[in-house]
């Protein structure tokens, strides 16, 4: 299929933007939370406990090898649908963490914060923040880090467990590992805490909160959508008969129910099939069964 000029324009500017996102959250880690002597979870958390224990070796070749790692054993268990964008964030990811530093001067926001009464937990939260929020602009055009992503894609394959809940524990896991290889019980609070800010930061610039999204599309190109929606998505659907009350014509209403973090792919979907849809987003409190939470009573 040839793409168009407005095609190509709007793959660079997505390419554009997941690489300040990138950039934005190795900041976060380099300029902030290393300084200040956090701790945190994922694959760069993981990478400071190796380059911690192997200190010739940078954290941004870490960062790039644990998730080729990670990527091979996903791509035997669960299959090779990573999507370009995913490989590519994870190769300007561990870029950025590299180029920061060398380029940011050593402990330089430790400098101008030393006289603040507890600098390094400002700097923990204010790196929280803004890698949260270079992580969600990544998300948010459809890319991903990797790290505990593929772990909880790789767990989801035999256990229906929240991708939430999985990152969740794992990333509580690398801080409290952090124990064992000589981080002061300081740093895995810091860490504790920087996992925390930033989930609720990427939430917030997401979505503005931890809420899944309700869906409602109304187009009369319902057939095309729906494909696109199960096939290249991954979601599932529910198509809903609809009439309109001015001109009462008949159609299917597409409902679909997903994350915050799928809500971007799907509008942009409906849009580039149907840029006349009528869609309506809604968050929801909780969202129960199959690929969501299991019903605890």
């Amino acid at each position: 299929m040839k793409l168009t000029a407005k095609q190509v324009a709007i793959g660079i500017k997505e390419y554009v933007i997941m690489t300040l996102g990138m950039f934005m959250y190795a900041f976060g880690w380099v300029a902030c939370v290393i300084p200040a002597g956090g701790m945190g979870g994922g694959a760069t958390g993981l990478s400071m406990l190796l380059n911690a224990v192997f200190p010739s070796i940078t954290m941004g070749t870490f960062v790039f090898a644990i998730n080729v790692v990670l990527l091979i054993v996903a791509g035997f268990i669960v299959g090779w649908n990573f999507g370009i964008k995913t490989i590519y964030c994870i190769i300007v990811l561990s870029i950025a963490m590299d180029s920061w530093g060398y380029i940011l001067p050593p402990n330089i926001l430790v400098e101008y914060t030393q006289n603040i009464d507890s600098h390094n937990i400002l700097l923990v939260i204010l790196g929280a923040v803004i890698a949260g929020s270079g992580v969600a602009v990544c998300f948010s055009q459809g890319g991903s880090t990797g790290g505990t992503d593929i772990v909880a894609m790789i767990i989801n394959k035999y256990k229906p467990i929240s991708y939430g809940r999985i990152i969740f524990v794992v990333d509580l896991l690398i801080i409290a590992s952090s124990l064992l290889v000589g981080f002061s019980i300081d740093a895995a609070i810091y860490g504790y805490i920087m996992t925390l800010v930033f989930g609720y930061t990427a939430d917030m610039v997401l979505a503005g909160n931890k809420q899944s999204s309700q869906v409602f599309i109304i187009s009369q190109r319902y057939e095309e959508i729906i494909q696109v929606v199960n096939f290249e998505l991954k979601r599932g659907a529910t198509l809903i008969e609809s009439e309109g009350s001015f001109t009462h014509n008949h159609t299917k209403m597409i409902m679909v129910v997903c994350t915050n973090r799928d809500t971007p792919s799907i509008l942009k979907a409906v849009k580039q099939i149907d840029p006349d849809a009528f869609i309506t987003v809604a968050s929801v409190m909780g969202v129960y069964g199959q690929g969501f939470q299991p019903i605890k009573l």
